[in-house]
């Protein structure tokens, strides 16, 4: 059992029962290019393509990305004082958080061009669209649904594992109803059910990095996307130069 699975396993609270969780290992589908000097903050499939932000100072961009050769198609650089985070999909734009400027930033999807940015309290790690709804992580235990026009907070919940919280809560995705979360400076994905916080499922990606020969203490795993036509799970890690398909295989 790896070390963030006994701590785990030690926040887990013995007078609450919450509702068992599964655990997923992962088998590689197919592997694809990606830009190793793309430090990956977030990930999403759009109509036959992904699209990524990445982060650093004076490095940040939006890119629609070619999935066979991991080429950006198109580009937008965000401005010198901006750490990209998240990105998600909500109508014709791509809305994206930095991390401690408490601006984010609309672009249109069609061309990547911007078209307005918006305020929030907080640090922005990961999007994601939740039935309407914007979720928000900020690296702590809990995540912020927000009305995507005017950014007015509508709820909030705690992230819990086994009836604790667990923090680091980092890139989201939403698959079949719940959130898909990066636990930052782990291997490991957690699924989220949005109505409570509850952790229903983890989802063990050890040796992924090893397979990507991914080196350094920042190149951790980070970047989920979901291809809901063809129901393909793609991840990959900040400085990363692959890109997964992957299956979950041997859930128990």
């Amino acid at each position: 059992m790896t070390i963030f699975l006994l701590t785990l396993a030690m926040l887990a609270d013995p007078t609450v029962k919450p509702p068992p969780i599964e655990r997923c290992g992962y088998r590689i589908v197919e592997t694809f290019p990606h830009d190793a000097t793309s430090f990956t903050q977030g990930l999403f499939w759009d109509e036959g393509h992904l699209y990524e932000a990445t982060g650093q100072y004076g490095r940040s961009r939006v890119a629609r990305l070619d999935l066979k050769t991991g080429k950006a198609l198109a580009e937008t650089k965000l401005p010198q004082d901006q750490f990209g985070e998240g990105i998600t999909r909500w109508g014709d734009q791509i809305v994206g958080v930095t991390w401690r400027g408490g601006i984010g930033n609309r672009w249109s999807i069609k061309d990547l061009k911007p078209v307005g940015t918006f305020r929030y309290q907080g640090e922005g790690w990961g999007v994601t669209m939740v039935d309407g709804s914007l979720a928000l992580s900020d690296g702590t235990s809990m995540l912020r649904f927000l009305d995507p026009a005017t950014m007015t907070e509508q709820r909030r919940v705690t992230v819990r594992f086994g009836g604790r919280p667990i923090t680091m809560i980092n890139e989201l995705e939403t698959i079949d109803g719940q959130v898909w979360a990066n636990v930052w400076m782990t291997d490991f994905i957690v699924r989220i059910d949005p109505a409570t916080g509850e952790v229903a499922a983890l989802v063990d990606l050890s040796g992924l990095r090893a397979d990507a020969g991914a080196s350094g203490t920042d190149s951790v795993l980070n970047g989920i996307a979901w291809d809901a036509k063809n129901r393909r799970l793609f991840v990959t890690g900040k400085n990363w130069p692959k890109l997964y398909e992957i299956t979950l295989a041997d859930c128990r």
